[in-house]
């Protein structure tokens, strides 16, 4: 605890440095450098802000292709907002309505852990927005693990799987939080030994597979299959793009006016998951302090990768707080550092020639945002959380 508190002051201390660096975005678009410190943007009275939402609310009614242009860099991987696509289900895994009740009963097991006390739904709750609600994750008795639990809400479409994207199938990553050892800490041939004397266990594995012989390839299939069903379900956003005008607030209109311009959210948070598929440094990774922790590049080994970690999707974010790789941030304070630009971590004397010293992401720049603006993204924000669904944990075989 002491420790996560000590990470915490780290990077409070960081946006009390950054938060005033701040930075006004002209009509044209462009940006004035993060080493200038410009104006706050000017707040709006109550009549002017509604005028504005009443505005904005018919242009943003219009088809997609009619909405203002969005405040997007030449180095972002940009697609415009949309609804949920179609799950496409893999050749080598085809769905079925068996497979995914199997896989459904697997995820909930606590039987698949070396303890025989933590399933796959101990860090991937339904009730928590399929995350946990933790800093970070506990893993194998009790130990507290290096990142936070992200959701497994649309993973069916992610290209990378994990935040620092080592697995790219959602069947390879089925399989390494079983094996880990910090983490659910199970061994193949001991999950195939406890599921093989399950009678019930055999009986849908031949059902499924044509086969009672279980093995380890079968489980992630069944699990990966089960994982792709969890997709969103609609909400006000999806609802207003679907033609109710009234389905968004004053401000959560005002507030996706700004996501896709002056907040500058679009360029990362993009497309029908509200995530580009790339890996950002975010000023967060820590080099050579406590709980350092450099993302994609202990998968790559490239400098160029040090500190980078894959951007989240937004749908449903307000149900999976805390935030980041790191799980530190409330929304508040995150989106306080986001204003400020993110922290701009200083290289040491002993760093002047690491190269693997982060260098933060050119997308991220202060941003000059009010407090009424930050109201309208967060109300924008509650505006993708989708209503609740209770999901009861399956009755398991004997």
């Amino acid at each position: 605890m002491a420790k996560h508190l000590l990470a915490v002051l780290v990077v409070l201390g960081a946006c009390l440095l950054f938060v005033h660096q701040r930075v006004s975005h002209a009509q044209t678009g462009v940006v004035t450098p993060s080493t200038s410190r410009p104006s706050e943007r000017p707040a709006l009275d109550d009549q002017a802000a509604k005028t504005l939402a009443t505005e904005l609310r018919t242009v943003y009614s219009k088809a997609v292709d009619q909405w203002p242009e969005p405040q997007v860099d030449p180095t972002a991987h940009f697609t415009e907002l949309g609804p949920t696509p179609e799950v496409k289900f893999p050749e080598d895994n085809p769905w079925s309505q068996d497979k995914a009740d199997l896989g459904r009963q697997l995820f909930f097991d606590a039987r698949l852990s070396g303890s025989g006390q933590m399933a796959c739904a101990s860090c991937h709750d339904p009730d928590l927005g399929w995350a946990d609600g933790r800093t970070v994750a506990f893993g194998h008795e009790r130990q507290a693990l290096k990142r936070n639990a992200p959701s497994i809400l649309n993973t069916a479409f992610f290209p990378h799987l994990f935040w620092d994207g080592r697995a790219k199938t959602l069947e390879e990553q089925a399989q390494m939080p079983l094996l880990a050892l910090d983490e659910m800490h199970a061994d193949e041939d001991v999950i195939l030994e406890r599921l093989r004397a399950i009678e019930g266990y055999r009986q849908q594995f031949k059902a499924v597979f044509g086969t009672e012989e279980i093995t380890f390839d079968h489980i992630a299939k069944a699990i990966a299959t089960f994982e792709r069903t969890v997709i969103s379900r609609s909400n006000k956003f999806d609802a207003f793009m679907n033609g109710n005008p009234n389905a968004l607030s004053d401000s959560a209109v005002r507030g996706l006016h700004l996501f896709r311009t002056d907040a500058r959210c679009i360029n990362c948070h993009n497309g029908p998951l509200f995530m580009d598929g790339q890996f950002h440094e975010m000023g967060l990774s820590h080099r050579g302090r406590p709980f350092e922790d450099l993302g994609l590049y202990e998968i790559t080994k490239k400098p160029e990768d040090s500190g980078k970690f894959k951007t989240p999707g937004l749908r449903n974010v307000t149900r999976t707080e805390p935030y980041m790789h790191n799980g530190l941030f409330e929304i508040d304070p995150l989106l306080m550092l986001y204003n400020a630009g993110m922290p701009n971590p200083r290289r040491r004397a002993d760093q002047v020639d690491d190269e693997l010293f982060p260098t933060k992401d050119v997308l991220l720049k202060p941003l000059g945002l009010n407090d009424q603006d930050i109201e309208d993204l967060k109300s924008f924000l509650r505006s993708l959380e989708e209503p609740r669904n209770r999901v009861r944990p399956p009755k398991l075989p004997k």
